[in-house]
């Protein structure tokens, strides 16, 4: 990977790419952990879960609201004090003494995310010359796919051998240390122009934009009902042990940067709409094939569609909605990440429904509908954008 420096881009856009890096891992830890913190709470998996559903519910509807409110903010200070913000409730949730005080307490943390994400992209486009924002957002949200190469797979292990409060300071400790880089190296004065209110009128009167949004809150509800779950379904599917879940986790998120690097490559040979039904037909793939994965081998073989399809549909939904309407594209992305987050909400509770119910084994079926529901809306969206509607 080319240093952004050399390319005529400033030195800061590491910073943020490794905010985003934190910001992926304090995200991920709890699904990577969820063993842990269900034994150590002594509540119940699907109870649990909830971390999932209720801190994802927070990040999609604070995404637009804290936009909004954010909006006159100098960026250095805004994006050094959010990731304080995080290490400090993740030092705070490492001490709740019980499931009832780490729930909200996960919730507050996850303001970081509504906020940091978001507004480092909006940011972007002060930073760079205009020929070179689609590559420096790219750039910046590799953050998240390493996390799931790294972040996830180490948290999964440090939760899993020295427990997962253990995990939540290491987040802490990471988020102090974006904090400061950020501080360090953004320059003052950078704010963003606020989204007008004509914008967010007419995205939403938009049929194409918002069955676009509708498409990512399918796919990511259908994923989510499996995806959160992992740990417990493979603790007693195959009793996998920590270190060999975390090895499972960088399986993933290794194929997962690979999909997201090659979707880069190919997209505009492919197109957005045909790129879309790809990476959500890939994770159709491996759940239609989930039962298969008997053995942790079999099990990582089965999970390759669906990683490589994982981070490159969302990249590739960015650039749609960017490519349906380029004046409305702060509105859109915006309402596509409260989008992601909203479906991981809603796979989440639901996955976690279905387990208190005894479906553990069934959840990949469920999850499979809404991929298969995803690309139908795919190709209802494709048909509006083609009428200007």
């Amino acid at each position: 990977m080319q240093a952004p420096a050399r390319a005529g881009m400033p030195a800061v856009l590491w910073a943020l790419l490794f905010g985003n890096f934190v910001i992926g891992t304090g995200v991920m830890a709890v699904p990577g952990t969820l063993n842990d913190i269900s034994s150590s709470l002594a509540v119940s998996v699907a109870t649990a879960g909830q971390l999932i559903s209720a801190g994802a519910v927070l990040m999609a509807l604070g995404a637009p609201l804290c936009a909004a409110l954010v909006a006159g903010w100098d960026r250095r200070r805004l994006l050094a004090l959010s990731m304080l913000w995080y290490a400090l409730l993740h030092l705070a949730c490492a001490m709740a003494p019980n499931f009832a005080a780490l729930l909200p307490l996960r919730v507050l943390a996850l303001v970081s995310p509504a906020i940091f994400t978001p507004q480092a992209a909006a940011c972007v486009g002060l930073l760079v010359r205009p020929e070179q924002r689609g590559r420096a957002i790219t750039f910046i949200f590799l953050g998240w796919s390493v996390a799931s190469v790294l972040g996830m797979p180490i948290s999964a292990f440090v939760g899993g051998t020295l427990g997962w409060r253990s995990a939540f300071v290491l987040v802490a400790l990471l988020s102090v240390v974006s904090a400061a880089w950020v501080w360090r190296s953004m320059p003052d004065g950078v704010k963003p122009p606020a989204l007008s209110l004509a914008a967010w009128k007419e995205t939403f009167r938009s049929k194409a934009l918002m069955t676009c949004v509708a498409v990512t809150v399918l796919y990511a509800a259908g994923q989510f009902v499996q995806f959160s779950y992992f740990a417990p379904y493979f603790k007693q599917k195959l009793d996998i042990t920590p270190g060999a879940l975390s090895l499972y986790f960088m399986w993933f998120g290794a194929f997962g940067l690979l999909g997201n690097l090659v979707m880069s490559r190919y997209i505009d040979r492919v197109g957005v709409e045909r790129s879309v039904m790809i990476g959500v037909a890939l994770m159709a793939t491996s759940l239609l094939l989930f039962p298969l994965g008997t053995t942790l081998w079999l099990a990582a073989a089965v999970s390759v569609p669906w990683a490589l399809g994982c981070f490159s549909s969302n990249s590739a939904q960015q650039a749609r909605l960017v490519g349906i309407a380029p004046a409305l594209a702060a509105a859109s992305v915006a309402l596509n990440s409260s989008a992601m987050y909203a479906g991981q909400a809603i796979g989440a509770a639901t996955g976690g429904w279905m387990i208190s119910r005894g479906g553990m084994e069934s959840l990949h079926w469920v999850g499979l509908a809404g991929l298969l529901a995803a690309m139908a809306a795919s190709a209802l969206a494709t048909h509006y954008a083609r009428r200007g509607e």
